[in-house]
């Protein structure tokens, strides 16, 4: 199977502080990949070179095959990214911002992509309100039509489920796991929830300190640290209690 990701020895320096350091992984097509650690473990600095929004201090980057770092406009139209922690334009209608992103993307028939969304992810009772009259659920229900909008080959989460009730949960949950079987999309989920990791994801890289100390499928890191769950997984590994 080849690679939607492959990362090699990527370093982020930000001053005297070392983000990342020499953390080398690979997303197969197809696949979702879990990227957990606790604050700091340079989740946020990962994900942000892979947008292309970081420069990397050392190493490679390859997306689709093209080289990330010298290249990137080719694979940034087969990729989307939502997080609840990166503001859309709040003075716009939730319509007006999928239709802004639509146009980004250079999508045909804008008209009928944005109300695929807005039904999809069930926006019609507030679709021309202005984004910053919305809750905080609904704006992360926001962020996740926008980064469906063009149908991306390699999906980049950030805390998905951020702020939303356990019914929504278990909806964007299920929705992600049947648009990657449908359409072989790629999805790299960076999350605190456990739970969602376990049941989405079939390998996990594990960040502490910005370097990549664990690698496995949940199955595989709950037998290697003789756990009953991914949350106690994550606290070992926070606590430096790898082996």
């Amino acid at each position: 199977m080849s690679n939607a990701i492959s990362v090699q020895s990527l370093s982020k320096r930000f001053g005297d502080h070392q983000a990342l350091d020499q953390v080398s992984f690979e997303v197969p097509k197809g696949a979702v990949v879990g990227l957990i650690g606790p604050n700091g473990a340079g989740k946020t600095t990962t994900l942000s070179m892979l947008l292309g929004l970081l420069s990397p201090s050392r190493g490679k980057i390859s997306i689709f095959d093209y080289d990330f770092i010298k290249d990137r406009y080719p694979a940034l139209k087969r990729m989307n990214f939502s997080s609840p922690y990166v503001d859309l334009p709040q003075r716009l209608t939730v319509r007006e911002n999928l239709t802004v992103y639509a146009k980004l993307y250079g999508l045909k028939n804008i008209k009928n992509s944005v109300l695929e969304m807005i039904e999809t992810f069930r926006l019609s009772e507030f679709a021309d309100r202005r984004l910053r009259k919305l809750s905080a659920g609904q704006k992360t229900r926001v962020s996740l039509a926008k980064a469906l909008i063009n149908h991306p080959e390699l999906l980049l989460l950030d805390e998905p489920t951020a702020s939303l009730d356990p019914e929504t949960v278990a909806w964007i949950r299920a929705f992600l796991k049947e648009y990657q079987e449908e359409r072989k999309g790629t999805i790299l989920l960076a999350s605190h929830d456990m739970k969602e990791v376990e049941q989405l994801c079939e390998n996990v890289l594990l960040l502490r300190r910005g370097k990549l100390v664990e690698e496995g499928s949940p199955q595989d890191l709950l037998q290697k640290y003789d756990r009953k769950t991914m949350e106690e997984v994550f606290l070992d590994v926070s606590r430096g209690n790898t082996e």
